[in-house]
């Protein structure tokens, strides 16, 4: 599943058969890079060519997703940037999500930005690897597309391994079923996944797809997180893309669920 998470992160959407046997980096510079202009031409097509929009959609790749940091990195207005935001929703290339500040029984009194997110995989990786550096692509010279994957490609694949936990959670929790949700941000604290339950308890959990088991750290800070935002989950989980430490492990009980990306084998059902 670890293996799948990876190749889903940037070949989802595409219709060709993956070779999981292939290295995935090796797998990209054979399947992707060398038909840059084919890719090219269908991205435009969908887009409606280039513009603004190449920009707003480049910062929203490899930024933190909120419509501020995607303006700023785009040196666009905000008033410019949604204008662009409400083209590309309309041609269903991204979507706008917002902080569910009501599962928490809070109000938005900060009017925290909007996140945006790619309804496809593959453009969101055109965007975070290719398209930025496409000269060099282009001219059949990888080296500065390594680079850049290397950097960025953990943080990048933890966003789609939250997206799956999510519609995971909703499909394991069978007797007392999921009635919202989604996540949570404000200006300091950020949960990955946020709901409640049909009866009404508080789900918390946060992901972390990184080849490091996670430590009892990670719900240490979890639980300080959720005390700041005067919350008391019923159930807190986190999900690990590697396992978790032993001392983490002897504390998995009814209201603390450990998960790895094993487990999300049960979305193949």
């Amino acid at each position: 599943m670890e293996i799948a998470i990876q190749y889903f992160t940037i070949f989802g959407g595409l219709k060709e058969k993956i070779d999981f046997n292939i290295p995935l980096k090796e797998l990209i510079e054979k399947n992707i890079l060398p038909k840059y202009d084919e890719y090219r031409k269908e991205i435009n097509y969908l887009i409606g060519g280039y513009g603004v929009e190449y920009a707003v959609l480049t910062g929203i790749a490899l930024g933190d997703r909120k419509t501020t940091t995607a303006f700023k990195r785009a040196h666009v207005s905000f008033e410019e940037g949604m204008k662009c935001v409400e083209n590309l929703v309309e041609k269903e290339i991204i979507e706008i999500e917002s902080s569910q500040y009501f599962l928490l029984n809070k109000r938005n009194e900060s009017k925290t930005a909007k996140k945006l997110f790619f309804t496809t995989p593959f453009i969101r990786f055109w965007f975070g690897f290719v398209s930025p550096i496409y000269k060099g692509i282009k001219d059949g010279d990888f080296k500065e597309f390594h680079i850049r994957f290397d950097n960025y490609i953990g943080e990048f694949s933890n966003f789609i391994f939250e997206e799956l936990s999510l519609i995971f959670l909703q499909n394991y929790m069978v007797n007392d079923k999921i009635k919202n949700i989604g996540k949570y941000w404000d200006e300091k604290i950020e949960l990955d996944i946020v709901s409640r339950t049909t009866s009404n308890k508080l789900i918390v959990a946060n992901c972390k797809f990184t080849n490091n088991k996670l430590k009892k750290s990670e719900l240490s800070k979890l639980t300080q997180d959720c005390q700041t935002l005067g919350i008391s989950p019923d159930i807190i989980i986190l999900f690990s893309k590697n396992g978790f430490s032993s001392e983490l492990k002897s504390l998995k009980n009814e209201n603390l669920k450990l998960f790895t990306a094993k487990h999300l084998k049960l979305l193949l059902k």
